[in-house]
């Protein structure tokens, strides 16, 4: 029998589902005040007493709830790219890249938290209390305010597939660098690789001067990163073929 070409590969297909009863189940759930799923699915720092090793995999396959347009975008890159990509490294190495590139987000963004909370921690501080940075820094080596900054640690929640679905934007860049991709709102075809480089540069400006806050674009990076770490090695393995239309 002959394959169509919109026949969905299972872990695409899967995964789609999965994403999209996750959101579901947090909608309703809120709704009804029954369980904050996010509170203990989505990913928090390590440091906070809601942390727990499960988050590192749970979170992306959470969605804010109050936003379809971020369950949207990542299921539709998912659909687009994946079934593409699921085809090409086969369901298992296809599922093994899709976790990494999720965990590989995870573990960027805990070291992002774990750098930044501090300085961000005392300013917010300061100024919500008329103190200097000096003194909240001394209140802070005193232990005079752990209570709040285990508050703090709280607020750190981070959750969705888009580190995931940016590693597999990145293995499409790299396994078909030059396929002219149409991207709204230009009007030509841009070829993937571009893309990809276009992307992953648009996120580490947002991260460094932080446009477009309450995004996680570190952890964007992230699955980038370590996609592109688990691409470099399966070539060298000879899992992959080899950089073909001039990538690097």
């Amino acid at each position: 029998m002959r394959r169509s070409g919109l026949d969905m590969p299972p872990v695409t297909k899967n995964l789609l589902i999965i994403n999209c009863l996750f959101w579901l189940a947090t909608m309703v759930f809120d709704h009804v005040n029954f369980l904050d799923l996010t509170q203990y699915l989505g990913l928090h720092f390590w440091r906070a007493a809601d942390f727990n090793a499960a988050q590192l995999v749970s979170y992306m396959f959470m969605h804010d709830q109050s936003n379809f347009m971020h369950l949207f975008f990542n299921m539709f890159s998912l659909w687009m790219f994946g079934m593409t990509l699921e085809r090409v490294l086969g369901p298992k190495r296809f599922l093994f890249y899709y976790l990494t590139c999720g965990l590989g987000a995870a573990f960027i963004q805990q070291l992002v938290w774990e750098f930044t909370w501090e300085q961000e921690f005392v300013r917010s501080f300061a100024a919500l209390n008329s103190l200097s940075f000096g003194e909240v820094r001394s209140m802070l080596a005193s232990g005079q305010i752990a209570e709040y900054v285990g508050q703090y640690w709280g607020l750190h929640v981070t959750v969705g597939a888009s580190g995931a679905v940016f590693g597999i934007l990145l293995a499409f860049g790299m396994l078909f660098p030059n396929l002219p991709m149409y991207i709204i709102p230009f009007p030509f075809p841009i070829k993937a690789k571009w893309m990809v480089i276009g992307y992953g540069a648009i996120e580490l400006f947002c991260g460094v001067t932080g446009q477009i806050s309450g995004v996680a674009h570190y952890a964007h990076l992230g699955g980038m990163l370590f996609g592109f770490l688990l691409i470099i090695y399966w070539r060298k393995k000879g899992v992959l073929g080899g950089p073909g239309n001039g990538f690097y």
